[in-house]
């Protein structure tokens, strides 16, 4: 009976080690297009290609939650991919790879919201607001906005009862129309102080409010993950010259600035919610492209955080783990505020004192960084998602975070 269990045990080891040779190491983007599994060479970790697809394929803005999890443990992320002209929803679950298509709009669509309770995906189209769910895939007209109101949905609070965004006014679309690249656009906007407003939808009701206004450039308008009367937005322009982030309860309308500048030059943006809601954590520069912290502020009593990094280790974005105990970055190249030489990285930071201690997952050397990689952390805290076009089309990829033995 021994020596049976021992040739079970051996038989075993084999397959595991005969799986790992199958996976091969390699530079990561050196020499596309790359298997649908790798292990990085510079960083000892796997690697796999989400979207096995045709077409370009792309996941959510960092900030925007792309996940459903089912009762029964499945456990689903939506992206966009190419579909002729236009992109379309998909979903690929996270244990069988399975890729569905979503929607089939002839026209397509904007929005990035995904409703964590109920799996239904909600979008625009022109005037129109549908939401279509993650697996029965039935869709169904959610609002209408009124004739002229020049409106975008952004996020849904945490009970899924209101939908919020920002209102412009069409002298906005036309800037962007006649500059169509960032470096074009951004300037003139801010400049501009143009009316903003931001309004919510009730889904109940159907009532539409418009809770704040303002001249200054609304965006990032992201709702607390947990408090349903929390709303995050920012100011957004040159982050030197802006107050950048900002709180609203949509009950009373209370507006609070979440940050003050101290000293000239100093920067701070690419806000997002922890997962239990309590902090709001931002890119800090003090001053700008100098020195640099992911810093935090709670917005229940007002309490710090700041924790310091190397130039290198900047990322264009953050976010945090489920366990709220790591967080991730997408790094940056030479031409990124921090001019880093050695920062093309998807990166695993580890909170250590005030400091952050990194360790490098993915070489981003191939990479072009016009798309910002925009790292998301899998349900299960395992893996590290972002996209990249290191193949030549942008694709998604995940990055296991333990590495391989």
């Amino acid at each position: 009976m021994k020596k049976i269990f021992l040739l079970i045990a051996v038989s075993l080891a084999v397959a595991c080690e005969k799986e790992k040779e199958e996976i091969p190491k390699m530079e990561t983007g050196g020499n596309p297009p790359m298997p649908e599994a790798w292990i990085d060479k510079d960083t000892g970790h796997k690697v796999v290609r989400l979207s096995n697809r045709e077409g370009i394929n792309r996941s959510f803005y960092f900030h925007n939650n792309p996940f459903f999890q089912s009762e029964d443990g499945t456990t689903k992320m939506v992206f966009y991919g190419s579909v002729g002209e236009n992109n379309q929803l998909f979903t690929i679950d996270m244990e069988t790879k399975e890729i569905t298509q979503l929607t089939d709009d002839p026209e397509g669509m904007s929005g990035e919201i995904v409703g964590k309770k109920t799996g239904r995906v909600y979008y625009q189209r022109g005037d129109s607001v549908f939401a279509t769910d993650v697996n029965s895939g039935r869709r169904d007209l959610v609002y209408v906005f009124p004739e002229g109101f020049n409106a975008r949905i952004s996020t849904i609070n945490a009970d899924e009862k209101l939908l919020a965004g920002a209102k412009s006014v069409p002298a906005k679309d036309s800037i962007y129309r006649a500059n169509p690249e960032k470096s074009q656009y951004f300037n003139k906007i801010y400049d501009a102080k143009l009316p903003h407003a931001l309004f919510t939808v009730n889904l109940e009701t159907q009532e539409l409010d418009t809770i704040h206004s303002d001249t200054a450039w609304i965006n990032h308008i992201q709702f607390s993950p947990v408090d349903p009367d929390q709303l995050m937005f920012c100011h957004e322009g040159p982050w030197h010259k802006v107050d950048r982030i900002w709180n609203i309860n949509v009950k009373t309308g209370e507006v609070q600035k979440m940050h003050e500048r101290t000293m000239d030059m100093e920067i701070a943006g690419h806000e997002f919610w922890s997962r239990d809601g309590e902090v709001i954590w931002y890119d800090l520069q003090m001053p700008r492209g100098e020195t640099f912290y992911l810093a935090g502020v709670n917005v229940k009593n007002g309490e710090r955080y700041r924790y310091q990094m190397d130039r290198n280790d900047w990322s264009i974005h953050f976010n945090i783990s489920p366990d709220q105990n790591l967080f991730a970055g997408d790094g940056g190249d030479p031409g990124q505020v921090a001019k880093a030489e050695d920062g093309q990285w998807i990166y695993l930071f580890t909170p250590k004192e005030d400091r952050l201690e990194s360790e490098k997952l993915v070489n981003m050397a191939h990479h072009d960084y016009s798309l910002e990689p925009n790292v998301h952390f899998s349900p299960d805290g395992n893996w590290v998602i972002f996209r990249a076009n290191f193949e030549g089309e942008s694709q998604i990829y995940a990055v296991e975070v333990e590495k391989e033995k």
